[in-house]
């Protein structure tokens, strides 16, 4: 036993384990996942592309806010769990404090959350990139009538005012794609300092005149009416998607001091040889 004031030493772990890291990141990825595939199926969403109370929900937006906390807490803490528990044993001199505890030692679990937490967020980015980049295909593919010039944007956003301007009984005309993406990219000047200029609008109302079979005066109260639309649509989706950024801000943020202080509590248990399971000795009572 030691007296009080001195220093023992201990051999530790000089390196980083990827072996434990990349498995505790593997974890937290698998439990994000399914927790945001059961929120996404529950409607749990900061963002809308239908222009309903869902885009403006102050109640939404909280609600959201706390599931994504939430799903940190719970996909960080287990990855860094499993990497400071599996992180290999030790191996290089350090000194250890009078009272037993291994600082160095608890250092380098935390640091094996963070770097678990990292990882995860780095295979998320490169999961999501790659599914956006599918759906971005799907959406505007390269050729065909639609073509490059699809405007994805509009229709993801304001597509609802794209049908009222263009409604019509006579059958559609064969480059109606192209028109709409045309007409959606003058829509979304609506967001912008300068607005839609007078010449823009005057096209606009020709376009849709044209386009629709309809007298000028209707088009122009279509047009009116869509962009008065189209500038609160693209508001609320401006405001949701600040809302949401800084949303998945803070819950990474809390998820970062979850994995540290899971990785630091798996190494404590992994110096102790403590096992983290249910207490099944009930079961022996009933036999």
């Amino acid at each position: 036993m030691s007296a009080p004031g001195l220093v023992e030493t201990v051999r530790v772990e000089p390196a980083i384990d990827w072996r434990a890291v990349i498995g505790g990141a593997v974890i937290a990825a698998g439990v994000s996942f399914t927790l945001l595939a059961f929120g996404s199926a529950i409607g749990l969403s900061v963002t809308s592309t239908a222009p309903t109370w869902r885009d403006s929900s102050a109640w939404l937006w909280v609600l959201s806010g706390l599931f994504l906390i939430l799903v940190a807490l719970c996909a960080f803490g287990f990855g860094g769990y499993a990497a400071g528990r599996m992180r290999a044993p030790v191996n290089e001199a350090i000194p250890v404090a009078a009272d037993g505890e291994l600082r160095e030692t608890t250092l380098r679990d935390g640091m094996h959350g963070l770097f678990t937490w990292g990882l995860a967020i780095l295979l998320s980015a490169v999961l999501g990139i790659a599914a956006a980049a599918v759906a971005s295909r799907a959406a505007a593919p390269s050729g065909g009538a639609a073509g490059a010039s699809a405007s994805v944007a509009g229709e993801n956003t304001i597509a609802l005012e794209l049908d009222e301007l263009f409604r019509t009984d006579r059958p559609l005309p064969a480059d109606i794609e192209y028109r709409r993406a045309e007409a959606a990219r003058i829509l979304l000047k609506t967001s912008g300092r300068s607005g839609v200029s007078d010449e823009d609008r005057g096209y606009l109302t020709a376009l849709t005149a044209r386009e629709a079979g309809i007298s000028d005066a209707e088009a122009e109260d279509r047009v009116n009416h869509a962009i008065a639309n189209s500038k609160d649509d693209l508001h609320r989706a401006r405001v949701a998607a600040v809302m949401q950024a800084f949303l998945i801000a803070a819950a990474l943020l809390l998820g970062a001091a979850a994995s540290w202080f899971a990785a630091t509590e798996g190494g404590w248990e992994r110096e102790r040889r403590i096992v983290p399971v249910w207490d099944w000795s009930w079961r022996s009572r009933r036999i």
